[in-house]
Formats: C-alpha cells, sequence, structure tokens
C-alpha cells in the first residue's frame, strides 16, 4: 500500500474515533503540499466540516493531532494553515517506499492482460505521392507515444496506419513519371523511392501551372476576362484531363494504370519505411484506401436503405446532420465516386472486423475537427458501439522559426533530412563530451550521437501539448540544459556512471537479481532498508515523493490524452535529481546507510527515467 492509500485509510478512521462518522473515500482529499509550507501531503479539511460541524481551523488540529498520536509511524508532525492539514510523513515511509520501488521493475505502470480493454490508434496517414515532412513527424511521434502510454495504463493496443494510396494526386505523380521519366528508379537515381516520386508530384504542378498560364494568356487574347480565362484553361488543361482520364482506367481495374500505380507505390513503401525506422515508429496493421473506399460505398448504400442518408436528384448521397446542430455533409458524389467521409467509414468497417475495439483514437490535426465531428455522428448511426465515443487526438501545426528548412520541395520540411541534420547536430554539439569517453570508437559516437539527436527531436516536440501550435527549433533541442531530451539522457547517462564505478569497485554484488551492500549494512531486509539513527534529508525525500509521482503522471496522460505530462515529468525527475546530486555526496559518502540509501536514489531515478522515456520513444544512452 503506498503512503497516501495508507494516510487515506488512517484519516478515514480518525474521523470516525472523533466524529463517529465512516466517510467515503472521495471526502478525503489529499494533495502535495505547497513548497511555502512543511509538509509532504495535505489534507483539505472543508468536505469534512459537515462530519464535524466545527471551524476548519479545529477540525485539523484534532484529526493531527489524533493521526500524530495513533499513527506514528506515519504521520512524524503537522501544521494548519486555515482549512489546510499539512502533514509530514515519517522518514521510515519513504524509505520503505523508495524499496518497493526499487524491487518493482514496471514501477508505475499497469500490466495488460488479455481482458484489457482494446485501443485502436490511427496514426501517419501519408499520401503516396511526396515524403513524410514535419507535420507527419509530428504526427508519427505523437501517435507512437500515444499507443506506449495507453498500454502502460493497462490497455491492449493496436498500432495502425491508414494509407492514401489512390486518387488524382497519385495520378498526377503517376503520369508525370510516364511524360519526363525516362524509366528512373530508385535504384537508377540513388534517390529513395518516396522523394523520387514526391518529384515527380512537383514536375507535374511545374507543368500544369505552366500550362495555364499558356491558357489563360491565349483566351485573354481572344477577349476574355481574365477570372473567365482561367475557368476554361482549368477545364481543358490537358494535363489534368489525361490524369483524370487515368483515374478512370485506375478505376475500371486497367491492368496497365494498375501495374504502374503497384509499381510506383511499392518505391513509395520501401522509402517510407525506411523513415518509419529512423524515426523508431512502426504498425500492427497497415489499411489502404484502395482497400477500403468501395467498403464505404457499401457501407453508405446500406445506410441509405435505411433512411439514414438520402439522395438528391443529381444522384449525390448526403447526411442530414442539421438536428444534431451541424450542416449537410456529402457521402458520394452524383458519379458515384467517393469522398474522405467515405473511405474513413470503409476503413471503420474493416477494422470493426478485423478486432474487437473498445475505443478507436485518431491521431490528426486540428485542421480536420470538424471531420471527426461528422464520423463520429455518422458511424454511431451506422451502429458502430466505438463510433459515439471516437477519440479525435487533434494537434496543432508545427513550424520553424525561420519558416523552412532546406527541402527537396522547396516548401515543406522533409522528414528524412530534418533526421539527418539533427543527428549530425548532437556529434557535433557533443563531440567534445563524446571524445572524453575513454575507450569509445567512432561507431559508438556516431550511435550516441543518432541517440541524442532523436531524442532531442522527440522531446522537444512531444513536452509541448499537442494541442497547440508549436515552434521547433532544432538549435535549442539539443541544448545540454533545460527542458530537453539531451538534459534528461545526461542526467540518466551520470547516473549510469555513478553506478558503474560502484560496480566496478565490488561495492555492489548481484544476488538472485538484486543489488546488496557487501558489508551488510544498509542491506535490504524483507524488501526494506533500516535507517537506525539517520534522518533522510529534505531533498532525499523530495526525489522519493518525485519517483512516487510517476503513476500518478502516467494514469493522467492516459486520462487526458497527453503525452506531454510524461515529458515534463521526466524533466521535473533530472531536474530534482541534479539538484540532489549536487547538494550530496554519493560515492564518497562515509556513513555506509548514506551512501546505501543514495545509492538506491540513483538505481531508482535511472530506472524511471529510462522507463518514462521510453513512453514517449526516447532512448537513453548508457554513456554520453
Amino acid at each position: 500500500m503506498n503512503i497516501e492509500a495508507k494516510l487515506s485509510a488512517a484519516v478515514t478512521a480518525a474521523i470516525k474515533t472523533l466524529y463517529g462518522q465512516e466517510v467515503p473515500a472521495s471526502m478525503v482529499q489529499l494533495g502535495a503540499t505547497k513548497k511555502e509550507f512543511e509538509g509532504h501531503l495535505t489534507l483539505v479539511v472543508f468536505p469534512l466540516l459537515k462530519v464535524s460541524r466545527k471551524k476548519p481551523e479545529d477540525t485539523a488540529e484534532e484529526i493531527g493531532a489524533l493521526l500524530v498520536q495513533e499513527h506514528p509511524e506515519l504521520v512524524a508532525r503537522y501544521n494548519v494553515i486555515k482549512g489546510f492539514l499539512n502533514l509530514v510523513i515519517a522518514d521510515a515511509q519513504w524509505v520503505e517506499l523508495l524499496a518497493d520501488i526499487r524491487q518493482d521493475d514496471n514501477w508505475g505502470l499497469k500490466p495488460v492482460t488479455p481482458e484489457s480493454p482494446l485501443v485502436m490508434i490511427e496514426y501517419s496517414s501519408p499520401n503516396t505521392n511526396k515524403p513524410l515532412h514535419l507535420g507527419h513527424v509530428r504526427n508519427n511521434l505523437l501517435g507512437w507515444s500515444l499507443a506506449q502510454v495507453m498500454q502502460a495504463n493497462g490497455n491492449r493496443v493496436v498500432k495502425t496506419n491508414i494509407v492514401n494510396d489512390r486518387g488524382i494526386h497519385i495520378c498526377k505523380s503517376m503520369l508525370a513519371w510516364l511524360k519526363w521519366g525516362n524509366g528512373e528508379t530508385p535504384e537508377s537515381t540513388g534517390k529513395k523511392g518516396d522523394h523520387l516520386i514526391g518529384d515527380y508530384y512537383v514536375a507535374f504542378d511545374k507543368h500544369y501551372r505552366a500550362e495555364l498560364k499558356e491558357l489563360t494568356e491565349r483566351f485573354m487574347a481572344e477577349g476574355m476576362d481574365e477570372e473567365a480565362a482561367k475557368e476554361r484553361a482549368e477545364r481543358e488543361s490537358t494535363l489534368m484531363q489525361e490524369a483524370r482520364a487515368m483515374l478512370v482506367k485506375w478505376e475500371q481495374n486497367d491492368p496497365e494504370v494498375r501495374g504502374l500505380w503497384k509499381r510506383m507505390n511499392d518505391w513509395v513503401y520501401a522509402g517510407f519505411d525506411q523513415t518509419y525506422k529512423a524515426l523508431g515508429v512502426s504498425f500492427d496493421k497497415i489499411y489502404y484506401e484502395s482497400q477500403t473506399y468501395l467498403e464505404g460505398k457499401e457501407k453508405v448504400m446500406e445506410g441509405l436503405e435505411k433512411g439514414f442518408f438520402y439522395r438528391r436528384p443529381d444522384g449525390s448521397v448526403w447526411a442530414d446532420l442539421t438536428n444534431e446542430g451541424l450542416d449537410e455533409k456529402l457521402l458520394l458524389r452524383a458519379d458515384g465516386t467517393s469522398v474522405y467521409m467515405t473511405q474513413d467509414i470503409g476503413t471503420a468497417k474493416l477494422r470493426f472486423q478485423d478486432y474487437p475495439i473498445d475505443k478507436m483514437i485518431y491521431v490528426v490535426g486540428n485542421e480536420q475537427n470538424y471531420h471527426f465531428q461528422v464520423l463520429s455522428i455518422l458511424l454511431d448511426k451506422l451502429g458502430f458501439k466505438w463510433g459515439k465515443d471516437l477519440v479525435h487526438f487533434s494537434y496543432g501545426m508545427v513550424e520553424l522559426p525561420n519558416g523552412k528548412m532546406k527541402s527537396r520541395e522547396g516548401t515543406v520540411v522533409d522528414a528524412d533530412e530534418l533526421v539527418e541534420k539533427m543527428i549530425a547536430d548532437a556529434r557535433e554539439m557533443s563531440r567534445d563530451k563524446v571524445n572524453k569517453l575513454e575507450g569509445i570508437s567512432e561507431d559508438e559516437a556516431q550511435e550516441i550521437a543518432r541517440i541524442v539527436g532523436l531524442g532531442a527531436l522527440k522531446y522537444f516536440i512531444l513536452k509541448v501539448d499537442a494541442r497547440k501550435n508549436m515552434l521547433f527549433n532544432p538549435e535549442e533541442s539539443i541544448d545540454f540544459n533545460g527542458n530537453t531530451g539531451p538534459f534528461i539522457q545526461y542526467t540518466y547517462a551520470r547516473i549510469r556512471s555513478i553506478l558503474r564505478k560502484v560496480m566496478d569497485n565490488g561495492q555492489w554484488t548481484m544476488d538472485n537479481g538484486r543489488k546488496v551492500m557487501d558489508n551488510g549494512q544498509g542491506a535490504m531486509d524483507n524488501g526494506q532498508w533500516t535507517m537506525d539513527n539517520g534522518q533522510l534529508s529534505a531533498k532525499e525525500i523530495a526525489l522519493v515523493q518525485q519517483l512516487a509521482a510517476f503513476g500518478t503522471a502516467v494514469r493522467q496522460a492516459g486520462t487526458d490524452y497527453n503525452v506531454s505530462v510524461i515529458a515534463n515529468y521526466c524533466y521535473d525527475l533530472a531536474k530534482e535529481f541534479n539538484g540532489f546530486y549536487h547538494d550530496f555526496q554519493i560515492l564518497k559518502e562515509s556513513d555506509e546507510q548514506k551512501r546505501a540509501l543514495r545509492l538506491a536514489l540513483c538505481e531508482c531515478v535511472a530506472k524511471v527515467i529510462k522507463s518514462g522515456m521510453k513512453l514517449l520513444g526516447i532512448e537513453v544512452p548508457e554513456r554520453m
């Protein structure tokens, strides 16, 4: 039982003794004591006044006095500030708690069982006509981290991706490759497949704009006004007509078009896989729009037959959501082709067939807020039990201070180039530190740079509440001071260095997987230390209290769908440890009991940092 649970039970018993009434656990409100007051945990007395029928100060005094009298092993002393009872927890409780943390390899994490709820999380959702960019980076990192957090909260998790692999934008790349590609392949050019296809998507746009300009000028020379000339140019563009004709052939399963489509998409998927691997993200199941859009059309027709939707005179199918305070939503165009909403309905149908989903979470930018509001209503109408409660994990835009970073398109920040730059910057910034490590090879130095560079990128993005727009500053993210990934990684590496020195000196041995002091002082006895004559310092207690709060942070991150809670918890823990490290001797401490406890603190901080950073998809290096 943790300290808060013990204290809650003791308070409940004290209230019954003092006032003769049982109170529900919800009335016993405990929280961390404010820093300006003495104490560790504070009881809010106001909810208890209807039981005590006394003033807040008198009620707090009576409860505090009884706790110290009846439970001196739990409460050392107390003070009252108006209606708040500040409680100083006995040192022995913190030592016992530290022992519990030390023994539990999964401290703060809930176990997952076959009966756990199944949560499906969709993220990434790329188009196969261009490589991944900075926006995709934020999406993938948020999706992956949210999956880890939901699993840490005791859920079974399925990570899924929906690939937008069909439509006019895909045909534009295909047509451009046929016209100007000269048979280029990733192998012949040395380019990643997604970048190669992205180049042809840009090439189509370049030629299309040139054609529109030429046609517009010609029609204006014939006497048309500029707006009318532009509209006619768009209608008569031969490039766009060819792209649309290719899409029709694709819809008709033309073998030549389908063969080219498959070949070029395979190039893109190979490129995506390299980017995903570099980012450290993956999926349990990938769906493709080319497989889901027909399922969506079928489901819409089913809804039409049941009267959920209606058909307009032109043949298009709509959903009337005015009773829900929204507007009317197009589901099938007049020519029978699907829209994004239709495809999402089809994807939902396939997912529901594949998995017994209890909760569905979509990681998609906030520009799609309305889309998912509508999708939730439509899925509920169509009978998906999780439709009404689907979660749109909505996140904001991410930009750079200078607006752009060099990229192949010149308009977006390319994900591959961003990762390469972060690793190169980390290698350069840490060169002096890494070079001082004894016996380190160039490969090891490069691996440390990879871990630090990616850690900087991931942490900088994930520490911000996802709902907010953010400015990503590559230089600021790699700082080894402040609220950054490298600062936390360096703290972990520092602790591992301390523990290695202890092991090398033979002061700790391994016994059934537990480290025990050789001379028996400060040793584990039934999972606890004894601190016969010593007292814990305020900083040592603060560190144990911070470690104890990890589970609370994990719960909050899962409940609020907010992974930044974990990021900022890791920073607070690292900051707390560095303050302790600055003020106290560890290896040179002469008192064996104190040294044993401080080494245990080091071990637990390292373990929890590693566990917390893992939830963010961030590795921590053993040396830096």
